[in-house]
């Protein structure tokens, strides 16, 4: 399954400089959040594949995006994929997409359930980073630590994030945290997800940004 990753910028290859094809042959595209409705409706509008999201602390629509399938607190299942959606960063300021530690705490224990009942999902989807994983000190980009248990506790396959922009400094694409690969989709970022564990685990190694 071939799976591209955008989140917090616009990628100019994909919208200004946007040739014919360019978004054929994926099978879905996933936002980690802050990214214009419009440019999502562009996304999923080009390619022949369902666009999942989350929200991003700026994503305060005047409407949602047409087309994209909103996967914020809920768990869905596409193509054998057990897919877990929570969006939002840290609150430092008043907003609709800002949660305290406590507050995000309780939006994963009300999925618990579910993902106990589907025996774990595969790829975690958020807007902001784990707690030490990849996240900075400051509270607009500090990561949650309920992700950082969820990931301890129920080791799904990816856990992909936005938030943390390329511009900050070194920040890495990918890492691995115990048995989960992490990924910060900021722009953009695709892999390719293979049927076999020996392959799912080596897609870190092959994952390109194109």
């Amino acid at each position: 399954m071939r799976i591209l990753l955008v989140a917090d910028v616009e990628s100019k290859y994909l919208y200004d400089y946007y040739k014919p094809g360019k978004l054929k042959g994926y099978d879905l595209i996933i936002s980690c959040g802050d990214l214009a409705a419009e440019y999502l409706e562009f996304l999923v509008t080009m390619a022949d594949c369902p666009l999942f999201y989350v929200h991003g602390n700026h994503d305060d629509y005047p409407r949602e995006p047409e087309g994209c399938i909103c996967i914020d607190d809920k768990i869905v299942e596409y193509k054998g994929l057990r897919i877990m959606g929570l969006g939002g960063c840290f609150r430092y300021r008043e907003g609709k997409y800002m949660f305290t530690e406590s507050a995000m705490r309780r939006r994963v224990r009300r999925l618990r359930r579910k993902v106990n009942k589907l025996g774990g999902v595969d790829i975690f989807v958020a807007h902001a980073p784990a707690r030490h994983i990849n996240d900075f000190e400051t509270l607009p980009h500090r990561g949650f630590e309920c992700f950082t248990a969820f990931i301890r506790s129920h080791r799904p396959r990816f856990f992909i994030h936005g938030h943390i922009h390329k511009s900050y400094g070194h920040v890495p694409r990918l890492s691995e945290f115990e048995d989960t690969t992490v990924i910060n989709a900021c722009e953009r970022y695709s892999f390719t997800l293979h049927d076999s564990a020996d392959e799912e685990k080596a897609v870190s190694s092959s994952a390109t940004d194109s």
